[in-house]
């Protein structure tokens, strides 16, 4: 885990020098801007192993001079480079990722920053011992339910340890899995962290599985066991806890909250499908469809990402589109999952498409009596209006 720690150093007016006519000096930021001096983050300064990243980021340095940090925990002094962000609001500094040294021991070391050689900024990292290479597969007892996705780690962060590719080969798996660092994750501290993944297959059957890592020339480095069995009955996940298909309007006033299992829609209209499932099988997010003859095509039902989706059921929906030219009634919708377990089904009730303006006839009674009373009231005013013209 990393570990962040900001240090505010408020540099006194006895250590503060102008960096106007001084070429290539620097000094500490007196505290006008605001900031109240030098900060100095470490980002990953406790308990390090030995050759593991420490970011550094020092603000409030003014000028152009040289910013430099040292400590015994680096082979040699670190030299930061300036940078400058304009958004979203000005922010400038100096910055480096130095490594610890592999041959310190574990302790705590102080760490000294220096602007134009005068120290503006101190604080400690602290050192943990060396680990041995781990590869890491499952936690121990693990089960994995086929389609589920796998992630593997090997951590070789220990001294002599070479090499910049590895593999993961297994039985259960269509092709060896590539295990790479990369540089901008999460363990970006860790250079030495290898990982990768895949999404087991569907079909493959219960058992235990041997997963063999190799490093440079194909040699075996370490085994790991994989344990993966399908859910059965009485399991929680089994048959989930699926419930659907249900439907909304496609408008900004409805919503999944509104969805009902029975629903109408017109002919060439839209509809939303709802489904739920407390606990679908692995790799069915993105496999779960709605079909129905209703619709032009199978509707892919998508995972709703948005705050009013959290829940203990996560929800899943998509739009359909009603075919033109289908007649009205009642047309079945199904959704299947759990590898063919689960089959629901609702009905939709379809609805000929409406025309977007009525005829008289079609008009209701009330509407018609009130348009003739309203034009025979304009006529009238009309004829009182065209006899008081005419009148001498």
């Amino acid at each position: 885990m990393n570990w962040t720690r900001a240090v505010i150093a408020v540099v006194g007016a006895g250590v503060l020098w102008p960096a106007v006519g001084a070429v290539g000096t620097a000094a500490a930021d007196d505290g006008r801007d605001g900031r109240g001096g030098v900060h100095l983050l470490l980002n990953g300064a406790f308990d390090n192993r030995p050759g593991e990243l420490v970011d550094i980021d020092v603000q409030g340095v003014r000028g152009r001079g040289e910013v430099t940090v040292s400590s015994p925990v680096f082979p040699q002094r670190v030299r930061l480079t300036p940078y400058e962000h304009r958004a979203p609001e000005p922010v400038r500094g100096h910055h480096a990722r130095p490594a610890i040294a592999m041959t310190v021991r574990p302790g705590s070391y102080p760490l000294t920053v220096r602007a134009g050689g005068r120290v503006v900024a101190e604080d400690r990292v602290e050192v943990g011992p060396a680990r041995r290479p781990r590869f890491t597969v499952t936690s121990p007892g693990e089960v994995m339910r086929p389609g589920e996705q796998l992630w593997m780690a090997y951590d070789d962060l220990f001294p002599g340890e070479t090499g910049t590719a590895f593999e993961a080969r297994s039985s259960a798996f269509p092709a060896p899995v590539r295990l790479a660092h990369d540089p901008k994750g999460s363990d970006w501290n860790n250079p030495r962290l290898f990982s990768g993944g895949l999404a087991l297959p569907a079909a493959v059957k219960d058992g235990t599985y041997k997963v063999t890592l190799t490093g440079p020339g194909g040699r075996v480095l370490d085994e790991k066991p994989l344990t993966v069995r399908a859910a059965r009955p009485g399991d929680r996940d089994y048959l989930g806890r699926a419930h659907g298909p249900a439907f909304f309007d496609t408008t900004a006033s409805s919503g999944p909250s509104l969805a009902r299992t029975r629903h109408k829609v017109a002919v060439g209209g839209t509809v939303n499908v709802l489904w739920r499932d407390g606990a679908p099988d692995p790799g069915e997010e993105d496999r779960i469809v709605a079909t129905s003859p209703a619709f032009e095509c199978p509707v892919p039902l998508r995972r709703d990402e948005s705050k009013a989706g959290d829940g203990d059921a996560p929800r899943y929906y998509g739009p359909a589109r009603i075919r033109k030219g289908l007649g009205a009634g009642s047309y079945p919708v199904m959704v299947v999952s759990h590898h063919g377990r689960v089959r629901k089904v609702s009905r939709l009730l379809v609805t000929e498409a409406s025309s977007a303006v009525a005829s008289p006839a079609s008009a209701s009674p009330l509407v018609v009596g009130t348009v003739a009373a309203g034009a025979a009231g304009i006529l009238t005013l009309t004829g009182v209006a065209l006899a008081k013209s005419r009148r001498p």
